[in-house]
């Protein structure tokens, strides 16, 4: 397969624009994103108009990119910093279905905590949520979001939707398991799960 180029002026639209606040990438070339993904700065996300679109909603979480990657169907449309749970208190890895979704959720764990745009993963505590996102893994085990990617991804998702969790790095739509050098699953393997 050929590998497609990135066209220079959107490559540095989306750059730019992660800077100062959301991106929102006209075109939803699936390398485009995610090399604008591996420069977003804390706080900072991608948008493209296909994330709001039809067709299955599912999420991949790469704790060692600290990103979320948001697949309508098989087609990488969004992606975002986030913070996962810290040594201490790892998130957990694996598959997981959103179990339930609630715009002003607190925390019943830990001191009445606001988890705006909480979409649980487990019933015992870990959720995707809006919250502080230093750019490192700094939670008590749920994924942080920066809000306005928070509240898009719950308007986007269904119960039920996917969110994969893994100790795996996805490079430039590439699914790069650990310790598998030169070695990489396409994204449309992931999202077909």
């Amino acid at each position: 397969m050929a590998t497609r180029r990135i066209a220079p002026v959107l490559l540095a639209a989306l750059l730019t624009a992660g800077v100062a606040g959301p991106a929102y990438a006209g075109a939803t070339d699936a390398r485009a994103i995610t090399v604008a993904a591996a420069t977003l700065p804390p706080n900072r996300f991608l948008w493209t108009p296909a994330a709001s679109g039809p067709g299955r909603v599912s999420v991949l979480i790469s704790v060692p990119d600290q990103r979320a990657y948001v697949f309508r169907g098989e087609q990488l449309v969004a992606a975002s910093s986030v913070s996962t749970g810290s040594d201490e208190r790892p998130t957990p890895l694996g598959t997981f279905t959103i179990l339930q979704k609630e715009q002003d959720h607190r925390s019943n764990l830990y001191d009445d905590a606001p988890m705006p745009y909480m979409q649980r993963l487990t019933w015992d505590g870990v959720a995707m949520h809006a919250g502080r996102n230093p750019g490192f893994p700094a939670s008590h085990g749920c994924i942080r979001l920066p809000t306005g990617f928070a509240r898009k991804l719950f308007e986007a998702t269904k119960l039920g939707a996917t969110v994969e969790v893994t100790a795996d790095a996805y490079v430039a739509g590439a699914y790069v398991r650990s310790g598998e050098a030169g070695q990489a699953a396409r994204a449309n393997d992931y999202a077909s799960r």
